[in-house]
């Protein structure tokens, strides 16, 4: 038992090393102005997509179930955390940052908490096609809202004309258009923003890993493997499956809060069912259930794209056959072999330099 200890908390501490490491490369090919401007774009979006990935991979790789509702669950915590740092611009920048963190947090866990009772107890593409549905819903209801804040407080209409602001009153949520001048409230702690994505990617792994290693983990896990099985030693299946969906949740309306304020102006059309996908597609390429191929996966294949730009004509081809050696690497019988033998080699000339 203490030796599958220590091996869970050392691969738990080589994921936190691989993010720490990946920052301080970043920083010092930062401060020695070899880092592109485009690469300097880059960095926040990694971090959110990063962030997404993995808290899909508590549903989808633990849990066992297929979610494509992660876009839904960022949207709401994007919009509700810029409609928080627009009403509340008198709090200085870092508390109020902090806080908007923590509503877009709650809000996500509460539409997933929501949405998770009747949803979870359908299984496989069913599950799939409303998480789905969830995520348009959103996306169309955002689409129509028109919110303004005035001395009386916020107003909420479908139109510009019927909000009814006092004069000095400011329009936030523009329908269609979206919101604007976010990351404006925070341009003395925007050039930080890197940094508070890595810190939020770290947090977000020491919330994964512990969870998915205690006894509740085990017992999400449980359900995963087989249900019946769990049932029968009386497990609440019911229970476990909503905390992994709502913890998941909350941590991609964490993602949809960093990207928020990383953006001038912010719309609704972003957070369709492509995004859905394409964070599933990080989870399935860097391994299902694997948090460190999660990670590797969607610094890989967001960062590759723009990279190749340079090779307009090639760039989608390369994209291509990166994707399917990523897939074969992953997923293939015999390179998880070769993965096996070269782990095992690892441990025993380990275990010798020990015994030596």
């Amino acid at each position: 038992m203490k030796k599958v200890k220590n091996k869970t908390t050392q691969n738990n501490m080589i994921n936190y090393g691989i993010v720490i490491l990946l920052f301080v490369i970043v920083q010092v090919l930062s401060s020695t102005g070899n880092l592109s401007r485009l690469l300097t774009g880059l960095l926040v979006p990694i971090c959110v997509y990063t962030i997404a990935a993995v808290s899909l991979n508590l549903v989808v790789g633990f849990s066992g179930e297929l979610s494509l509702g992660h876009a839904g669950f960022m949207c709401v915590g994007a919009f509700s955390s810029a409609l928080f740092s627009h009403a509340m611009s008198d709090i200085p920048q870092i508390p109020r940052f902090i806080l908007a963190i923590l509503v877009g947090a709650a809000v996500a866990a509460v539409f997933g908490l929501i949405i998770g009772i009747p949803v979870l107890r359908l299984r496989g593409d069913y599950l799939a096609i409303v998480t789905l549905a969830f995520g348009e819903i959103i996306k169309n209801l955002i689409n129509v809202l028109y919110i303004g804040i005035d001395d009386n407080g916020l107003h909420v209409a479908t139109s510009s004309a019927g909000l009814h602001l006092e004069a000095g009153g400011k329009q936030i949520l523009k329908g269609a258009l979206g919101i604007s001048g976010t990351g404006a409230l925070y341009k003395d702690i925007k050039s930080s923003f890197f940094i508070i994505g890595v810190l939020l990617l770290l947090i977000t792994l020491f919330i994964v890993q512990n969870l998915v290693h205690s006894r509740s983990g085990r017992a999400i896990m449980s359900t995963r493997d087989n249900r019946i099985a769990a049932e029968s030693v009386g497990i609440n299946i019911t229970k476990y499956k909503l905390l992994a969906f709502t913890i998941s949740a909350a941590l991609a309306g964490v993602a949809g809060v960093l990207y928020a304020h990383n953006l001038s102006l912010l719309k609704v059309s972003v957070f369709d069912y492509n995004m859905s996908i394409l964070v599933l597609v990080y989870v399935v390429l860097g391994g299902i259930g694997n948090i460190r191929g999660s990670i590797i996966a969607t610094i890989i294949l967001y960062a590759l794209p723009e990279l190749l730009r340079g090779f307009a004509n090639y760039r989608m081809l390369i994209y291509a056959i990166v994707l399917i050696a990523m897939m074969l690497f992953n997923w293939a019988p015999a390179a998880r072999n070769w993965r096996a033998r070269v782990m095992e080699k690892v441990r025993g000339s380990k275990n010798k330099r020990e015994v030596a």
